[in-house]
């Protein structure tokens, strides 16, 4: 079988390393000290110093397929190019591909309506403002999205949304405008059809971050995992995405992709932790 990769992505591929070997690898101790404060999940002034050189060298929304505002990669092609950039924490968010904003794009691109696209889709690909993805809940297993229990109702012209959310990443960013929520908005339909998705402004009346969630005692998720509280929450029927009834579709559409890019970036700094390892082994001198 044929595993090379296209003169393209090759090319690509050498650009990324040679602006992680410029620009990223130098700064990791700007990025660590910063990080390592009391304030938490603020903007990184040194990620948003390396952002216009990203832009402007041509790795921007590297990770949109089928997109005229991406790369004109496959998830194949961009795949090598994610991990690439999981070798640096930092690295992802340079080059405005860091989750969740990259599967809340593709949700935008593929089944926003064009007003959605223009409010919400345009500044999140310029890096402009940031987003959440409010889907797994404290009381089921929200792995699977068929169990979810939040509400969404529609009222005339409006739905109204009522639900609890938790683990939602990106939620603790001040930069944070806009959440897609999925919730039920037809507990009778047939198992995969009672889901739907719609676009939430982060400032509507009855949206609350109710706390700040860590892992094993750490919080050290990039833009926070929030517990979010949703309260006859309110939002227009034209956010509503694709239709009633076809949250489980878009669910599967966002999350497939999503879930090869967290592989390649694991693989990616996996790999920078091994060739750390060799060197460690060829300098170290044992027992004295």
């Amino acid at each position: 079988m044929h595993f090379e990769f296209s003169p393209k992505v090759q090319e690509l591929q050498a650009r990324l390393t040679a602006f992680l070997d410029e620009h990223i690898y130098p700064n990791e101790a700007r990025y660590h000290q910063h990080t390592a404060g009391s304030v938490r999940w603020q903007p990184v002034p040194v990620i948003e110093e390396l952002k216009p050189k990203a832009r402007a060298a041509g790795l921007w929304n590297l990770f949109l397929p089928e997109s005229e505002h991406g790369a004109g990669l496959t998830n194949l092609e961009y795949a090598p190019l994610c991990e690439i950039m999981g070798r640096s924490t930092m690295a992802p968010e340079i080059f405005n591909c860091s989750a969740p904003d990259t599967g809340n794009m593709e949700v935008l691109e593929r089944y926003g309506s064009p007003e959605l696209k223009e409010r919400w889709l345009k500044p999140l690909l310029a890096g402009e403002i940031r987003s959440c993805y409010a889907m797994t809940e404290p009381q089921v297993a929200s792995s699977d999205a068929t169990n979810i229990e939040s509400a969404i109702r529609r009222d005339g012209d409006s739905y109204v949304l009522n639900g609890r959310k938790w683990w939602i990443s990106g939620a603790g960013d001040p930069r944070c405008q806009v959440a897609i929520f999925m919730g039920k908005t037809d507990p009778a339909a047939p198992k995969h059809k009672q889901q739907s998705m719609i676009v939430v402004p982060m400032d509507t009346p009855g949206v609350a971050v109710k706390r700040m969630l860590t892992v094993y005692g750490y919080d050290h998720a990039p833009h926070g995992h929030a517990e979010m509280l949703f309260e006859n929450v309110r939002v227009p029927a034209g956010n509503l995405l694709l239709g009633e009834g076809r949250g489980f579709e878009i669910a599967q559409g966002r999350l497939g992709p999503g879930r090869i890019h967290h592989c390649m970036r694991l693989i990616g700094v996996a790999e920078r932790a091994l060739e750390g390892m060799c060197r460690r082994v060829q300098s170290r001198v044992a027992f004295g």
